[in-house]
């Protein structure tokens, strides 16, 4: 399988598909490049070349015990990005992989982006502070610390059977495969990796990150998003990015990459064509 060895001798998972202009997507807490691919065959089978790692801790790549921030995390993709020579690249983030990819911008596409998508992102802050007051409480993450300190695996299907795809909304059309299939990438990664990536993705500060984008910016954000309220993310997040353009989809979930890839899909390839 291929992979890149970080400058702290971290073995990163990358896939590397296709041919043409590069996008490269960023995955979510706590899956792997796998939960994307709805749009990686979407997008090589339209002559696109798509790229996608899964983050230390998670998926395939190596289970360290050091490095679980974000400040790493945009490391590691530098270093996909830089081993495999990619630029003009589109950046695609989804939940922590939308930080992921802000914090990567910021301090490491100089000269190698050319657009970026956030979709469901967690930035610019999810957790309440004096000076982010609508965050949310820090014992919502407390409580997914605990879930993944007791019984990891339960709370993993807890998550995906309900809230994360919305699969607990009245009517649902409620895919067994789909919450297998989270479940399978979850607990592929590291418990250790998965706790302390909470706090990555939670209290980590992304405003000064998304203040200097300063490249096409498209935010993806469902309004029944029950993992990251849009109104402290993707509603602030784009007062923030100086080219930011914001759709937001009425009644799509936290999953709508998966569950509702047709709709996302085609948003997603008409601004990588624009």
């Amino acid at each position: 399988m291929p992979f890149v060895t970080t400058d702290d001798g971290v073995e990163i998972f990358y896939k590397d598909w296709g041919s043409g202009r590069p996008v490269m997507f960023h995955h979510g807490w706590p899956l792997s490049s796998d939960d994307w691919d709805a749009q990686l065959l979407f997008l090589v089978r339209r002559g696109y070349r798509v790229v996608a790692h899964d983050r230390r801790g998670h998926g395939r790549s190596a289970q360290v015990g050091h490095g679980h921030d974000m400040d790493r995390y945009a490391a590691d993709a530098a270093a996909v990005v830089a081993h495999l020579g990619l630029r003009d690249v589109v950046h695609v983030g989804h939940c922590a992989g939308g930080g992921e990819v802000a914090r990567y911008i910021a301090g490491h596409g100089a000269g190698r982006v050319a657009k970026a998508v956030l979709v469901a992102a967690v930035s610019p802050l999810m957790v309440q502070t004096e000076s982010n007051p609508a965050g949310l409480p820090v014992e919502v993450f407390d409580g997914f610390r605990e879930g993944v300190a007791t019984d990891r695996s339960q709370f993993y299907l807890d998550i995906a059977s309900g809230p994360f795809y919305g699969f607990n909304r009245p009517g649902a059309d409620v895919s067994q495969g789909i919450i297998q299939n989270w479940w399978r990438q979850a607990m592929a990664g590291s418990a250790q990796a998965h706790h302390e990536g909470i706090r990555a993705f939670s209290e980590t500060d992304f405003t000064a990150d998304l203040r200097a984008i300063d490249v096409p910016t498209l935010l993806l954000h469902g309004d029944d998003d029950q993992i990251v309220p849009i109104a402290n993310s993707a509603h602030a997040a784009a007062t923030l990015v100086e080219h930011a353009s914001l759709k937001v989809y009425p009644g799509l979930s936290h999953g709508m990459c998966t569950v509702n890839a047709d709709i996302v899909n085609a948003d997603l390839l008409d601004f990588i064509r624009s």
